[in-house]
């Protein structure tokens, strides 16, 4: 069994949240996690906090990543994660990447998001943490 592989794929959902319309980042994640093994949700444009932990919980993710540019992240990740313990999605990474400046991502990080990625982070870097956090957090 190689460095990635369990005994099932990891399952990941990509979203961009709210009025963001720039969706390549987004993409370019998604194909990169898709080409290491990984079963990934892509839900597209203009989605809701609770549009986005909804489809977490109807896929069954092990993590959720959030594309952000648009400067809201300290309105949106903190609604999501709001939304997530509700639901009760506890054992499930909430990460992302975009725009963040790093005082609102150590904030983020306190409230309980996962690492932050800036542009310009290796994609490999990306992979290897999200597989070792489910590695170390989910049931597999």
């Amino acid at each position: 069994m190689s460095e990635h592989q369990f005994n099932r794929p990891i399952r990941v959902l990509v979203a961009k949240v709210g009025l963001d319309g720039h969706d390549r980042g987004a993409r370019v994640i998604a194909t990169t996690l898709r080409d290491a093994g990984m079963e990934v949700i892509y839900t597209g444009l203009r989605q809701t906090p609770e549009m986005v932990v909804n489809t977490a919980l109807q896929e069954d993710v092990d993590a959720i990543g959030i594309s952000i540019l648009s400067g809201a992240h300290m309105t949106v990740f903190p609604k999501i994660i709001k939304l997530m313990k509700e639901k009760q999605l506890d054992d499930v990474l909430l990460t992302g990447g975009g725009i963040i400046p790093d005082d609102d991502a150590a904030k983020l990080n306190d409230m309980g998001v996962g690492r932050l990625f800036p542009p310009g982070t290796t994609t490999t870097s990306i992979i290897d943490y999200i597989t070792s956090w489910v590695r170390q957090n989910r049931n597999f």
